[in-house]
């Protein structure tokens, strides 16, 4: 045990034991209505998050690490769709309101940000890092029961119905991604595909991937594990050309990306490289690596990009713009906003249900099946166990577009994405 999780168990005892002796009564009264949720003048169960007129949700961001021009992305999304939601009278006649907290992609930040703010909000719209998310699954899953929507898609998070990972965990993703560079990147049985990945729950989710369709397919991977303060990838492009590898697959961050595309083509090892979802960001565009990413460069990715040409983009992309015009676009601004109108959607089903709690909101997510918010895959929500999706688009870097990214394949899961058990 933690020493943390020693004191926070220690102090909710003693809190306990105050309530006991303020008054047994009125904490019977409580239970009548179930996980400890109060009744409103509306007849509606609320609990942990909702004072008042307002509902509180946290978010768990990067401003400052190895995901920060992201996080902010995400983030502002996230105020944006607020901010929307609370001018449409919000929900249930409450006010959304969004506390914010940054880690800076540090473990213990992460953590201790969580414990904060989890008795102070109905549940998290962000948590970026799968590793940090992992570190407290047991907490949520346990006594604290609060929804979930990461920005991060291990598979490790996967059976918990209170953390809902949203599209295909990195496993399927990389799965995909292969199965693009076997169909369109000319890789065949005999090959070896190199694959650099962060250290912990990330890197090591999307490693599987790779590993089960380099099996089906008759591929050799060649492994280069990484720390995400490890930005020179000088080191590990010489080893995959040395194991003459004939693609790279690259489970990290946009620093990463720059580097690894940027020492292979300063090199003259030409191979075509993709990554995770969250391992590319435009401001890369404006660097010396532009060139080559355009060139060589992929991203699989769990829905179509801010640049798509759909109805929900454009207006997303002006809403955004009107709100933050002097910032970027990027696909953060996609993951930020899905991940709140999820949220928003259980809790508009929840206020139907009449229950405003933790629990309320977790059921009423696992009943949306459906949920499509016009930026590519539909998401079906109502098994813990398995991916929202299968699915993933194939994106290629592009400055001529707007948020830096063209779609080279549209949304679609591999035969050996569906098959798949994680």
């Amino acid at each position: 045990m933690t020493t943390t999780t020693y004191v926070t168990r220690t102090a909710a005892g003693a809190l306990a034991a105050l309530l006991l002796l303020a008054g047994c009564s009125s904490k019977a009264k409580d239970s009548e209505n179930g996980d400890n949720g109060k009744q409103s003048a509306g007849g509606i169960k609320t609990g942990e998050g909702i004072s008042g007129k307002t509902i509180t949700l946290g978010a768990l961001t990067d401003m400052t690490g190895v995901y920060a021009t992201l996080g902010k992305s995400v983030t502002q999304a996230q105020q944006l769709y607020v901010k929307q939601l609370n001018a449409a009278g919000g929900v249930c006649g409450y006010q959304a309101a969004l506390t914010v907290r940054d880690h800076g992609y540090d473990p213990q930040k992460a953590v201790s940000g969580y414990t904060e703010l989890e008795p102070k909000v109905l549940g998290f719209a962000q948590f970026i890092g799968s590793p940090f998310v992992a570190a407290v699954k047991q907490r949520v899953d346990g006594q604290d029961k609060g929804l979930v929507l990461p920005q991060a898609w291990s598979a490790a998070l996967l059976g918990s119905p209170y953390i809902r990972v949203i599209g295909s965990t990195y496993d399927i993703e990389t799965i995909n991604a292969v199965d693009f560079l076997i169909k369109e990147k000319g890789i065949k049985k005999g090959d070896k595909i190199g694959h650099v990945y962060f250290e912990g729950d990330y890197g090591e989710s999307a490693l599987v991937g790779s590993k089960h369709m380099a099996k089906e397919a008759g591929l050799t991977v060649v492994e280069q594990k990484i720390k995400p303060t490890d930005n020179d990838m000088t080191a590990q492009v010489a080893a995959l050309k040395q194991a003459g590898v004939k693609a790279i697959v690259l489970s990290a961050g946009p620093r990463q990306a720059a580097s690894l595309v940027g020492v292979a083509a300063a090199g003259g090892f030409d191979v075509p490289v993709i990554g995770n979802n969250s391992a590319f960001a435009p401001q890369l565009l404006a660097t010396q690596a532009a060139p080559a990413l355009m060139k060589n460069y992929y991203v699989a990715s769990p829905s179509l990009p801010i640049g798509a040409d759909t109805p929900e983009a454009r207006k997303l992309v002006a809403d955004y713009r009107a709100a933050y015009p002097n910032d970027a676009l990027d696909n953060g601004i996609v993951a930020g906003w899905t991940a709140a109108s999820a949220f928003g959607e259980a809790l508009k089903k929840a206020c139907k249900n009449k229950d405003l709690t933790r629990e309320g909101v977790d059921r009423a997510l696992l009943t949306i099946n459906d949920f499509d918010l016009g930026f590519g895959p539909v998401q079906d929500f109502t098994d813990p166990k398995s991916a929202s999706s299968r699915e993933s688009v194939i994106l290629q870097p592009d400055k001529n577009v707007t948020g830096g990214m063209k779609v080279v394949r549209e949304a679609e899961a591999s035969e050996a994405a569906k098959t798949y058990s994680p």
